[in-house]
C-alpha cells in the first residue's frame, strides 16, 4: 500500500485558503468542510503553508490575552490574518510514500495533517485518521485472509 492508494480511496480534494484571508474566514471554512486543516495559498506560490485548528487556537489565545490586557473594547480575536497564524515550513509527503513511514514522520513532527506533493504540485492531503483507517483496513483484510487460508487447509 502507498499514500496514492489512500488518496484513491478518500479523494484528492484539498480545501485551501489565501494567506490574506482572516482567521475568522479560516474558521468558517474548516467548520463548513468538517476538516482540521487548510492548505494556505499565496499569490505566485502554490502551497505557502498550512493552518490547522491548533494554529488558530494558539493565535486566538495570544490575541485574547492582548485584548484583555489592553482593555480595548471592540477588538476581535478573529481580525488576524491567516498568514499570521499559519505554519510556513511545510512537511510534505509523496504519493509513493509508505503509509507507515508517513505515520512515523507525522508522529515525530507532532502533526496531524500532511500535504501530498507530486513534482511540486499539491495532489492531496492525508490526516493521521486516514492513516489509522488504512492500517486498520489492511489488518482486517490480512486477518480475514489468514482465517480463510486456515479454514481451507485445516485437517478435519
Amino acid at each position: 500500500m502507498r499514500i496514492s492508494d489512500i488518496l484513491l480511496e478518500k479523494g484528492t480534494n484539498v480545501v485551501t485558503i489565501d494567506s490574506q484571508k482572516s482567521i475568522h474566514e479560516a474558521i468558517g471554512r474548516l467548520s463548513e468542510n468538517r476538516i482540521g486543516a487548510l492548505i494556505v495559498t499565496s499569490e505566485g506560490e502554490g502551497a505557502a503553508g498550512i493552518i490547522t485548528e491548533r494554529d488558530i487556537l494558539r493565535k486566538c489565545g495570544e490575541r485574547c490575552g492582548a485584548v484583555k490586557d489592553s482593555n480595548v473594547s471592540g477588538e476581535t480575536v478573529c481580525s488576524s490574518l491567516v498568514e499570521d497564524a499559519m505554519t510556513k515550513e511545510l512537511v510534505v509527503g509523496a504519493p509513493s510514500d509508505d503509509p507507515n513511514y508517513v505515520m512515523g514522520v507525522m508522529t515525530e513532527k507532532r502533526i496531524r495533517h500532511l500535504p501530498i506533493m507530486d513534482e511540486g504540485n499539491l495532489v492531496g492531503i492525508v490526516s493521521i485518521g486516514d492513516l489509522v483507517n488504512a492500517h486498520l483496513e489492511e489488518m482486517v483484510f490480512k486477518g480475514q485472509t489468514l482465517k480463510d487460508y486456515l479454514a481451507r487447509n485445516s485437517s478435519p
